[in-house]
């Protein structure tokens, strides 16, 4: 990626974070509005990304709306769902940047290097390590019981995070395009940025942290 490109994604994660972090805060109707505005763009650039082909169209389609819907219930209307919602944000948004920074500075065997050129295992273990120190320190500092439960969530919403990332990378290679959509610059489209937050959050209900 190009140090442009990067600068991209900075100034796209400047504009576009201080209005979901403010969404989340607020609750619903605000954080239901953006959970509803963002699915209806992921499913729209889904449709067009998998064009006739039905099967893929009606699993992915699930696939994104099973995780809005959990998403959506997440936050809840009081303050254990804004905390949780922002533990998963910030697992999900620092083990996508650990992993890339870890990556271009370490290098080393790919990852995937079939589905993903540019993912490598010291990228992986950075974004591992990155994710879960972040998780817990927020949690903690949202005044939550840092306890083995949360950090069992955290490993495991940013091991699902990458893998969330490959699974978008390989899909849109079989569809034969470079970007979900053009919506966001540095970052293509809603589920370019979302990819690993769907697959995260999936992950993370099932650890049951959320009940």
């Amino acid at each position: 990626m190009a140090l442009s490109e990067f600068h991209k994604r900075v100034l796209s994660a400047a504009v576009l974070l201080p209005p979901v972090v403010a969404a989340v805060y607020a609750g619903p109707p605000w954080y239901t509005a953006l959970v509803v505005l963002f699915t209806a763009a992921m499913i729209w650039e889904w449709l067009v990304m998998a064009r006739a082909q039905v099967s893929w169209l009606v699993l992915g389609s699930i696939y994104i709306l099973a995780a809005a819907y959990v998403l959506f219930l997440m936050r809840g209307d009081d303050a254990a769902g804004r905390s949780l919602i922002l533990f998963l944000f910030v697992v999900t948004w620092m083990t996508d940047t650990g992993a890339y920074l870890t990556g271009r500075t370490l290098g080393g065997p790919k990852l995937a290097p079939r589905i993903s050129p540019s993912k490598t295992i010291s990228g992986a273990i950075g974004g591992l390590l990155a994710g879960v120190g972040a998780g817990i320190l927020v949690w903690s500092l949202a005044g939550e019981t840092v306890d083995g439960q949360v950090v069992v969530a955290a490993a495991v919403g940013s091991i699902a995070c990458q893998v969330g990332d490959l699974l978008e990378s390989a899909a849109k290679r079989r569809f034969g395009v470079k970007d979900s959509g053009r919506l966001i610059p540095g970052h293509g489209g809603v589920l370019d940025r979302v990819d690993g937050l769907l697959a995260a959050a999936l992950a993370v209900a099932g650890t049951g942290i959320w009940r």
